[in-house]
């Protein structure tokens, strides 16, 4: 099937996947669309969230997409079953699982703590798909909401964003002093804002905790699942969809795509 790659995410954070998905899959070309009028979508209803991916989802199968790339752990975590019943003709490929499956195999302690947004973790659905896994696996889930503002903010790193990081993370990894598998060897970043904090959170966490990326794993499972030799390849293209606030987006965008982006390139869309 000729047609590039669909991603969406609830704003920009679902820009850590794609920019890992370009640099797997340097040839394809892509669709990014983010959700800004409706974002975020950790603190909504997964009602309204299901609802909110179906259209889209719709509005990137109508530009002839042959994968869908659900970059958003709230998305792929109420969402996934509802668009893979929709949308039976192409992958689509949420970022839970991925995931799940990286620290299960990263995982030695049996030990895996998941950080992420409010509906990510009280929905359960990391907790679920390493269960799938392995059920003997002990799972540590923590709601880190501040995390998402602060990545908008650029506040990426330094003291503030070492110390937000302490106060989420000191509670799970420095809880039984000494004891050193009775705290997580994994540390699963379910929310895709949450990578461009990776450095901040390494630096409160002990040496021995292996932090699972999420965009690295959906970026291989892509690859997996594009591998036939008959695609068509593209020219590295994006073209960029938003539901609202150009000028913000491109402001924000840098910080999670690595490179900077113009407002003129963006086209604002209606849902």
């Amino acid at each position: 099937m000729i047609g590039p790659i669909g991603v969406f995410d609830s704003g920009i954070g679902g820009l850590t996947v794609l920019r890992a998905l370009r640099a797997a899959l340097p040839a394809e070309d892509f669709i990014y669309l983010g959700d800004t009028a409706r974002l975020p979508y950790g603190t909504k209803s997964a009602e309204s969230v299901v609802r909110y991916s179906l259209q889209c989802a719709e509005a990137l199968i109508a530009r002839g997409i042959r994968c869908l790339v659900v970059a958003c752990n709230t998305a792929s975590a109420s969402a996934l079953g509802a668009l893979r019943l929709r949308y039976t003709g192409i992958p689509v490929i949420g970022v839970i699982e991925p995931g799940a499956a990286a620290a299960v195999s990263a995982s030695r302690s049996r030990h895996i703590a998941v950080i992420g947004t409010e509906g990510t973790i009280g929905g359960g659905a990391y907790q679920t798909a390493i269960h799938r896994l392995n059920a003997e696996v002990r799972v540590t889930a923590a709601a880190c909401s501040l995390f998402v503002a602060m990545t908008e903010e650029g506040w990426i790193d330094g003291p503030i964003a070492e110390a937000v990081a302490r106060r989420y993370l000191d509670p799970i990894f420095h809880g039984a002093p000494g004891v050193r598998y009775a705290i997580p060897d994994t540390l699963v970043l379910g929310c895709t804002h949450f990578l461009v904090l990776t450095g901040a959170i390494r630096a409160v966490l002990p040496e021995h905790v292996c932090i699972v990326d999420s965009a690295a794993t959906v970026a291989a499972a892509v690859s997996r699942e594009l591998a036939a030799p008959d695609h068509r390849r593209g020219r590295g293209g994006v073209t960029w969809l938003a539901t609202d606030g150009a000028a913000r987006f491109a402001r924000v965008s840098s910080t999670f795509l690595g490179e900077p982006l113009r407002a003129d390139e963006i086209e604002i869309i209606d849902l």
